[in-house]
């Protein structure tokens, strides 16, 4: 009993080489533990301004046993693992799970192209989703860990698409408090962004994004398979990629932040002003408030400089201008 004791100690212990044979007796809730408190550490760093201690703690992270554990964990147990990439690959057995532990690695890492497949819509028309393989799928999900503590410090504050614990409803209910008072703002404005997760610029992405930029350029530029004809990827983030979302999110952040600081409250003619500008954002969709129309008209022009910085432009038939009276769709 002793000596069975001592060996499962010595496994959870050991190096991943010693490991190949032990995927069920990983301790993943232990896993969970320690990646939690690099994380908290990567999130204290950031707002500290400690940008060499944040590319330490990111490195640290990303090269332990506990995140690459819990990278091919989730991308054997998701609705897509039965859904190979380009390389026809699927990481179904315990054997094969702890061999994909040892190969996320960053030296000789190479991304393939996502395999192209089209998803029939609600309204009839097809969607573009782009596959990426399970090494790709796990390389993502290992540094995104790693992403995510910078993504969460920095994010706008009414920010609520593809973040933990937030969601569409809690969306609704920041604009619910901001329009339904006597002096609630009588003016809001609509945005749509043209294809947005397609066109972000992936030169914008490599200045801004912080995470290994050798990683993510090759997430980038890795192309895409359809009808067997390999297709380059020039703008965008990889559609069906993991770490997608917080790209997109990490993209639009600051415009919340950008319009606070415009549109303070201030005294004109001796008498306190206040403009009701508050922006409320679900991933690509936002809406935002104002006490006048001039000002939505001015915060427009606002957007579409913001936007081009980042390859994106507002599309001009969908981003509306209304009173409140005539309602809105968010």
């Amino acid at each position: 009993m002793e000596k069975q004791q001592r060996s499962e100690a010595q496994a959870k212990c050991a190096p991943s080489a010693e490991r190949k044979t032990v995927w069920k007796g990983i301790d993943f809730a232990r896993c969970e533990r320690r990646v939690r408190k690099l994380q908290v550490r990567i999130a204290k760093a950031q707002k500290e301004g400690r940008h060499n201690k944040v590319t330490a703690l990111q490195h640290l992270l990303v090269t332990s046993f506990e995140a690459k554990g819990l990278a091919v964990r989730k991308v054997t147990s998701n609705k897509g693992k039965r859904t190979a990439g380009a390389d026809h690959v699927l990481w179904d057995t315990d054997a094969k799970k702890i061999n994909a532990v040892s190969s996320l690695k960053r030296r000789g890492y190479k991304a393939l192209p996502l395999k192209r497949v089209n998803i029939p819509k609600k309204n009839g028309k097809m969607r573009p989703l782009g596959i990426p393989t399970m090494k790709d799928r796990a390389m993502q999900a290992l540094y995104l860990m790693a992403l995510e503590p910078i993504a969460e410090t920095t994010a706008d504050a009414n920010s609520y698409g593809f973040r933990k614990f937030r969601s569409a409803a809690d969306a609704m209910d920041a604009l619910h408090r901001w329009l339904s008072k006597d002096c609630s703002p009588q003016w809001i404005l609509e945005g749509d962004i043209k294809g947005c997760f397609d066109h972000i610029s992936h030169q914008w992405l490599l200045d801004n994004v912080r995470i290994d930029k050798h990683i993510l350029e090759k997430w980038l530029k890795s192309g895409v398979v359809f009808n067997k004809l390999l297709q380059p990827t020039v703008e965008g983030t990889p559609q069906g990629g993991i770490i997608s979302p917080t790209l997109a999110n990490t993209t639009l952040d600051g415009m919340e932040r950008m319009l606070k600081e415009k549109y303070k409250v201030s005294y004109i003619d001796g008498k306190l002003y206040h403009p009701k500008v508050n922006c409320v954002r679900y991933a690509d969709d936002f809406i935002i408030t104002a006490d006048k129309r001039e000002i939505l008209e001015e915060t427009k022009c606002m957007l579409i400089e913001f936007l081009g910085k980042r390859g994106l432009t507002l599309s001009e038939e969908k981003t509306l201008i209304t009173h409140i009276t005539r309602g809105l769709t968010f």
